[in-house]
């Protein structure tokens, strides 16, 4: 049996020096407390024992941990790894660490993983989610913390909110369709979440506005390229006549573009195919494709910022920041 390592505690960085405990924690708190030639001996010391400090005792008497909690539905989603690198660039430059959860597009694993992240005295918190249970509302009403939630700009909110108008957005692709002239259009929809209903609403209106039925595949499987690629048959097959696929995600439309490929059906003449999200892969294909692009980085950045504002004392805010959408027709529709 292999025995743990002894973690270096602040006493044995003391000895090393020949000072006090109280002297080390003084010290690396605020260096300029103690005189240049104990802090570089302190310094020192802890470089040679690799001492790593223990926030417990500051978080338990401060209610601090310089943490911020982030809750996002997928940690390989691509969408909130481009949102997750725009809050850490506010947030590390301002001294505070992201604790990242994940809940895997489910109310249950979002309580569990709310109250998880409140459990660390998290400063403030981010969530992905404008829809909660009742539970989650009290948990954070009770932790009288900062929250911001992202990627939805037209649903009730919390406190405070950055993102977009899917519902708009979804409207604006489909009439970008229908202008290039198609009438059959499908939509392809995976992991029904409140954004991916809105984005459908916004279809359904579009459609029904110019006199065409709404058509649509759902499931609650994630999404994926192979996925996309399923429903592309699956919708031929139903919908012999479809002349466009709008996607839920660029996953799906990527995925459904390629089983458009290997069946030789040709991309637009054929069939349309419009994404959402606008993923740098879309734009490297050929043809490009049609996608709703949003401002995912800009997204995390913004959110970050506003909380960094308020933890550092800032009362007022603005409860909505819509940072808006660009529709991209590349050449696939």
């Amino acid at each position: 049996m292999v025995s743990k390592k002894k973690r270096p505690t602040l006493q044995d960085v003391a000895n090393l020096v020949g000072v006090t405990k109280m002297t080390v924690s003084r010290c690396l708190r605020d260096p300029n407390s103690v005189s240049p030639a104990v802090q570089e001996k302190v310094l020192a010391a802890v470089e040679e024992l690799g001492y790593i400090p223990n926030r417990a005792p500051d978080i338990l008497s401060n209610a601090k941990s310089h943490a911020i909690g982030v809750l996002v539905p997928s940690l390989t989603n691509q969408v909130f790894a481009e949102v997750i690198r725009g809050i850490e660039q506010v947030t590390g430059p301002a001294g505070y660490q992201t604790m990242l959860a994940h809940y895997g597009y489910s109310s249950e694993l979002e309580e569990q993983s709310v109250a998880s992240l409140l459990s660390y005295n998290v400063d403030a918190i981010i969530l992905s989610e404008n829809v909660h249970t009742e539970r989650v509302k009290k948990m954070l009403q009770t932790a009288s913390i900062p929250v911001v939630e992202i990627m939805d700009s037209i649903s009730p909110r919390i406190e405070q909110a950055v993102g977009f108008d899917n519902f708009a957005a979804a409207k604006d692709m489909t009439k970008a369709m229908l202008a290039k002239g198609c009438k059959q259009i499908v939509y392809l929809a995976a992991r029904m979440d409140e954004r991916t209903r809105q984005k459908m609403s916004g279809f359904n209106q579009a459609m029904s506005e110019a006199g065409l039925e709404p058509l649509a595949l759902q499931t609650e499987a994630a999404s994926s390229f192979t996925l996309g690629a399923k429903l592309l048959g699956d919708a031929i097959e139903k919908y012999p006549k479809v002349d466009g696929i709008f996607c839920t995600n660029d996953d799906l439309a990527i995925g459904a573009f390629y089983e458009c490929v290997r069946r030789k059906i040709s991309v637009p003449n054929q069939i349309s195919i419009a994404g959402f999200h606008g993923h740098d892969i879309s734009q490297a294909m050929t043809p490009r494709l049609a996608t709703v692009v949003t401002p995912r980085e800009k997204i995390g950045q913004i959110a970050a910022r506003e909380i960094m504002n308020r933890l550092n004392g800032e009362k007022e805010y603005q409860e909505c920041i819509d940072l808006g959408y660009r529709i991209e027709l590349g050449e696939s529709i």
